[in-house]
């Protein structure tokens, strides 16, 4: 048993720092017994090397080196404290609802146990919202995925919201799909960036607890539960809710144009900081410089016209009785007559008006930093909770809601191992030949990761248990050279802190080695010199030999046209087409770019003009959102006399469009041929 060594080391411990002191005080008495004389000075100096000079310098030493060990035995106990503390305050407590239902389980399970009296079962606890209610507000922000809402590293998001930052992701990959220009020359890579840190945790949380959409008739922004005609809002969590409203306002404003945002300078400076006036400029709200200019917005677009002075969507819709408004405002923008004025106009008009601060003309919440709001009048209940963000997660979240930055364009992008987007060809040999058991033949392990990922063991599909422990697969087979610790954690879970992901990473990997090896007596991954990669000599992907195929191509000079069609024959769906890991962006947009620009440099090098419209015909299944190709295509109709398949490929490509969010710009994307 544990105990007996650890009284033991206990005693020890305790022998050896009472042990010496009690010795030395014993036989030779205090280190010092007061300050020396000048005589006893003045005899040292004449001479120093004395038995009781000798005595005093060791008794001083040993005094000082129990000193360190009594030292170097506080700091490991004050150490040893602080992490009990830690993962005290980590510890996840039952709520108050929670405690009484588990009481009342253990009340019915101790009251049958001993009077052996039927009970009638208790009445079903309803988990729906709640606007107000008794509760402990946790102010744990785990990067994790909860029934209500996301928790990411600097906040959290109710669920709602986050599907709108996934939806709100997805359309900024489309956007990159619809504006590439394929050709012959040689690829600019440079919007193939990664998306900021904060997008990237929400998609993996979301993607690995995805739910049904649910049907609603609006998008909530979180102001439902604000009172109206204005509120204040106070306390640790004023700025970081503000900041949630922000985001959730233009998020709806994106889905829901009727859903409008204006805020002053000085809010958007206190809420933003350095990045307010950069980024500001490229978000679609109103920034206004006092409450008149608010009072004057919401009049006039309640009345149907709305201004363009000082605005930053040119575009607002005009007013009706549907749309809504957020003013968000500074504790210190304007005097009590302007406010009042803006409060007449907001309960007029329907708006909401939040202020960071004090609000003299209406009630003042407190938020605490979980989010969750305070009616002045309820102390001990806790109203409802609203995202949460600082300053770091609210610019990522709003980098992918503001227009393009007109700033020149950044360098070719990297993978996020440091990479280029160019994907190499396997090594086909490996260092250490894995140990197969002699009894069972030798299979070969096939990984599929172009569509629907799935392993296969000598043909057959073989289940990968553990989502993580294929999405592990999947990133090796686009890194052949290998992938360490750290790369892997980032891309699976990132948002995460990684000391916390390690031994998630390793039962992943053990899983899905043990299992193959179980079933095949074969090594899929191997670990050499502190990277993972898959096998070459038992695993066969998919993916290898597109580039297998790309690479002949690109160096044969006989058969060329083969060898391109083999090309596009070897890619019959999008990288891990069905899964939305975060990590997938880049590398599978990549991987696309390199087909239709295959399709293209044939369609231009082919003299006939059908099999020229069937080159970029079959680019188009590929990305059926990128202009320019529809526009070759175009062209190659009216080439070929068939005026009216232009139109009806014009028609196609608008209703594409505008399903997937993109008819904003349609247009602007149309050549001049198709929108003849």
């Amino acid at each position: 048993m544990r105990w007996p060594r650890q009284l033991m080391s206990l005693l020890f411990l305790l022998a050896l720092l009472a042990g010496p002191p009690l010795v030395l005080l014993t036989l030779i008495g205090p280190p010092m017994k007061g300050w020396p004389s000048t005589a006893q000075v003045r005899a040292w100096v004449q001479q120093p090397l004395t038995e009781q000079t000798l005595t005093a310098a060791l008794t001083i030493a040993a005094w000082l080196v129990w000193l360190m060990l009594t030292y170097t035995v506080a700091v490991r106990i004050l150490i040893r404290l602080r992490e009990t503390s830690a993962w005290l305050r980590r510890l996840p407590l039952p709520t108050p609802l929670q405690a009484t239902a588990s009481g009342m389980a253990g009340a019915a399970a101790f009251g049958v146990t001993t009077n052996a009296l039927p009970t009638a079962p208790p009445h079903p606890v309803s988990s729906g919202p709640v606007t107000l209610q008794d509760k402990a507000s946790p102010d744990d922000h785990g990067e994790a995925a909860h029934d209500d809402g996301i928790g990411v590293s600097g906040g959290w998001l109710p669920r709602d919201v986050a599907e709108q930052v996934a939806a709100a992701a997805a359309l900024v990959w489309l956007r990159r799909r619809r504006d590439y220009q394929p050709g012959p020359a040689s690829r600019n890579d440079a919007d193939l960036a990664p998306l900021p840190p904060t997008v990237t945790a929400v998609q993996a949380a979301l993607a690995d607890n995805p739910t049904p959409p649910t049907p609603t008739d609006g998008i909530t922004t979180g102001v439902e539960a604000l009172p109206a005609g204005g509120v204040g809002l106070t306390g640790p969590g004023a700025l970081s809710v503000g900041r949630g409203l922000l985001v959730t306002a233009l998020l709806a404003g994106q889905r829901h144009p009727k859903t409008s945002l204006i805020t002053t300078k000085a809010a958007l400076a206190s809420l933003l900081g350095p990045a307010a006036e950069t980024l500001g400029r490229r978000l679609p709200l109103t920034i206004i410089d006092n409450l008149d200019e608010a009072a004057q917005l919401v009049h006039a677009a309640h009345q149907g016209a709305y201004p363009h002075a000082n605005t930053q969507r040119q575009d607002a819709p005009s007013g009706t009785a549907s749309h809504r408004r957020i003013v968000l405002l500074d504790e210190h923008d304007g005097d009590e007559p302007q406010m009042k004025r803006l409060v007449e106009a907001s309960v007029a008009t329907a708006a909401v008006v939040v202020a960071l601060g004090q609000w003299p003309a209406g009630p003042t919440w407190h938020a605490d930093s979980a989010g969750n709001l305070h009616h002045p009048r309820h102390t001990h209940a806790t109203g409802p909770r609203l995202c949460v963000l600082d300053q770091m997660a609210a610019t990522d979240l709003l980098a992918i809601i503001a227009l393009p930055d007109p700033s020149p364009a950044a360098p070719r992008a990297s993978l996020p191992d440091g990479g280029s987007t160019d994907l190499r060809l396997p090594r086909q040999v490996t260092r250490r030949e894995p140990r197969l058991q002699p009894s069972k033949p030798r299979q070969r392990l096939h990984l599929r990761v172009l569509g629907d990922p799935q392993l296969f063991v000598d043909g057959e599909p073989f289940a990968v248990r553990r989502s993580a422990a294929l999405q592990i697969l999947v990133y090796l087979a686009t890194h052949p050279t290998g992938a360490n610790t750290a790369q892997l954690t980032d891309a699976i879970w990132p948002g995460l802190p990684r000391r916390s992901l390690t031994g998630r990473l390793y039962t992943a990997l053990s899983d899905v080695r043990g299992s193959v090896r179980a079933a095949c007596g074969l090594h899929v991954i191997d670990h050499v010199d502190d990277r993972y990669r898959l096998n070459p000599a038992h695993v066969d992907v998919d993916l290898w030999h597109l580039n297998a195929a790309i690479h002949h191509a690109t160096t044969t000079h006989i058969n060329t046209h083969t060898a391109w069609q083999a090309v596009l024959d070897a890619y019959p769906a999008d990288l891990a087409a069905t899964r939305t890991w975060p990590w997938l962006g880049p590398i599978r947009e990549a991987i696309r770019r390199r087909i239709i620009d295959i399709c293209v440099s044939l369609a231009t090098a082919e003299p006939d003009s059908h099999h020229t419209f069937q080159l970029l015909q079959a680019g188009i299944r590929i990305d059926p959102y990128n202009a320019d190709l529809h526009k070759h295509a175009s062209r190659a109709l009216t080439t070929l006399g068939d005026h009216e398949a232009a139109t009806e490929l014009q028609d196609h490509y608008r209703q594409t469009l505008t399903r997937a969010g993109l008819d904003d710009t349609i247009t602007h994307h149309l050549s001049p041929t198709i929108q003849q």
